[in-house]
């Protein structure tokens, strides 16, 4: 009690109500999933929760082909949607770099996209890539490409091809808005040094902006995959993980087998495997960063 009274304690009590809800909203969910990731807990069983079965759970895993087509489909998404995004990301700032008027408002349309949630991104463009009445068989119809319909969210490969384009438009304003601070913040006088030694356009490019970028590339390399690896809504309302789970992810396949089949141990056991890729992907980009940042030291 004389802790409690003296001045020392003051920070700890008024840190103590978020605290209090930090460990109430975040850490007692955690250990408890983590729990029953090695439990053979089932939703409509309760008492299953306590039957412990160890590593039960990620044995079966590790022989299960649904898991493995949703892990290596996770690990292409990511690939595929982070490097389009960089790419069209790193365009855009370059562009939006170069103008002198109207740049203001360039950059706050250009953040339209990222305000919208996943889930209206969803139905917006399953509405876009419907086969019947969607905007882009008609517009195509319109054109004379096409003489019947093209089924975007049906056939596999291009039900995939759907999402990561819905996902490219969504997130490439990330990277751009990113990218375009580190433009702004690139100082001149290299650049004005490289012209002068005769250096052209793509020279001064990739030896003096892409380095400067690299940091500010790999920080949003870490932002997006971790977004990316637990991508949920948008698959779920775009094509809910079909035709034939052929675009199901490892977090939709996850509610599938948590809420559907009621399987919460086994989602759980699902859910830990897709944290250690996602912190893979962070560490990798992390030390990225690092070495960037020293090498950019190096050489100032």
């Amino acid at each position: 009690m004389k802790f409690l009274r003296s001045p020392r304690a003051t920070p700890y009590l008024l840190l103590l109500p978020a605290i209090v809800v930090i460990l109430a909203v975040v850490l007692v969910p955690l250990l408890v999933s983590f729990w029953t990731s090695f439990t053979g807990y089932t939703l409509t069983k309760p008492a299953t929760l306590f039957q412990f079965v160890g590593l039960r759970n990620y044995q079966r895993l590790l022989g299960n082909a649904d898991f493995w087509w949703a892990f290596a489909r996770t690990i292409m998404f990511i690939t595929i949607a982070l490097n389009l995004e960089l790419v069209l990301g790193l365009g855009l700032a370059l562009l939006i770099n170069k103008i002198t008027w109207g740049q203001r408002t360039l950059r706050t349309i250009m953040m339209f996209p990222m305000m919208f949630s996943p889930i209206l991104v969803g139905f917006q463009f399953k509405y876009l890539f419907n086969d019947a009445v969607g905007l882009v068989n008609n517009a195509l119809f319109d054109l004379g490409l096409i003489h019947e319909p093209i089924a975007w969210l049906v056939e596999a490969g291009l039900a995939n091809f759907s999402i990561i384009f819905a996902e490219m438009w969504m997130s490439t304003s990330v990277f751009a808005i990113l990218l375009l601070a580190g433009l702004m913040a690139l100082p001149k006088e290299p650049i004005e040094a490289a012209r002068v030694d005769g250096c052209n356009a793509w020279q001064v490019f990739r030896h003096i902006t892409l380095p400067f970028l690299m940091p500010f590339i790999y920080i949003a390399l870490t932002i997006r995959s971790l977004d990316v690896a637990r991508a949920y809504d948008m698959v779920k309302i775009m094509t809910n993980g079909g035709p034939a789970q052929r675009t199901e992810l490892l977090w939709t396949l996850m509610t599938r087998v948590g809420y559907q089949n009621s399987q919460m141990g086994m989602a759980n056991a699902m859910g830990y495997i897709s944290i250690i890729v996602s912190i893979a992907f962070t560490v990798f980009y992390y030390r990225k960063l690092t070495s960037a940042r020293a090498f950019m030291g190096g050489a100032q």
